[in-house]
């Protein structure tokens, strides 16, 4: 995989295809590899990058010692785009949709488009008074640093597993994928930090213009049920579709469902703009 050395930062990613650039910034506990079903659907009519955040591949790890703000694993998505000389499409999945709707806060006219997969900017919960949902979301937050500080990753694995998948799913996992659900979870510890300690408002997230889709799973957890209604009702400009299968990881488990929405989406907005440009 290419890597982008940023002084001190070393970034890597994947790089695949021509055309007009897509970025892919994936959830936790996994890596830029959960796109490659996306990358193999879009590459024939986008160059498609596919990111590495902190700690994960040889991506930088995060160093620890100062709490992780989300506007640092944006500035590495913002760092991709800026070697693209050009607008970008911009596709996040769980944390990943909340680094890049940051980004496209940071850098409004160089995203083209937003794609959302259930992001999860759980600070909004609070701030809008929604705080039943807030507390299901802190709930797992909380118990991630506890337990990520004591170095007891499996016990905080099992917990993740079973609150974004669901309960058993971490007994029903191979032995396999447990080891390395482990291996991948240390990244959290940081990245709880950088949702939590979050401050923008849902204004702010409203004042991003690009054509943006934010994608849902109708039987996801309360709390991104909340993000999502929150974001519908300040972001009507923003287009919301459903799916019924594959809940939060959906863009894993499902995406035979999911890549053909984001591809119809892109499809739709490449068409728009080659309508602007003939009529101009």
């Amino acid at each position: 995989m290419p890597v982008l050395s940023k002084g001190p930062l070393r970034i890597d990613y994947t790089d695949d295809g021509a055309g007009d650039p897509v970025v892919l910034v994936h959830s936790s506990v996994s890596s830029n590899c959960q796109w490659r079903a996306l990358t193999e659907m879009l590459k024939d009519a986008y160059r498609v990058l596919a990111i590495n955040l902190y700690g994960y591949g040889q991506t930088t790890p995060w160093p620890g010692t100062a709490p992780q703000p989300l506007h640092a694993q944006a500035e590495l998505v913002l760092a991709l785009c800026e070697e693209l000389k050009r607008p970008v499409h911009l596709v996040g999945h769980s944390f990943g949709g909340l680094v890049a709707l940051k980004a496209a806060m940071r850098a409004r006219r160089r995203i083209a488009s937003l794609v959302l997969f259930e992001p999860n900017p759980a600070h909004l919960l609070k701030q809008a008074g929604r705080i039943a949902a807030y507390l299901d979301a802190r709930a797992l937050f909380d118990h991630v640093k506890t337990h990520g500080a004591l170095g007891d990753w499996e016990r905080l694995a099992e917990y993740f597993a079973d609150y974004w998948l669901g309960a058993g799913a971490w007994s029903a996992m191979p032995e396999r994928r447990r080891a390395a659900f482990v291996q991948s979870i240390p990244p959290v510890f940081y990245e709880c930090d950088a949702v939590m300690g979050e401050e923008t408002t849902i204004a702010e997230c409203a004042a991003v213009t690009a054509r943006a889709l934010v994608l849902s799973d109708v039987t996801t957890r309360p709390s991104i049920r909340e993000i999502v209604d929150l974001l519908a009702a300040a972001c009507p400009h923003w287009a919301f579709r459903t799916v019924s299968a594959g809940g939060h990881m959906a863009p894993l488990a499902r995406p035979d469902i999911v890549n053909p929405i984001i591809r119809e989406f892109l499809d739709a907005g490449a068409r728009e703009e080659d309508k602007k440009q003939r009529a101009a």
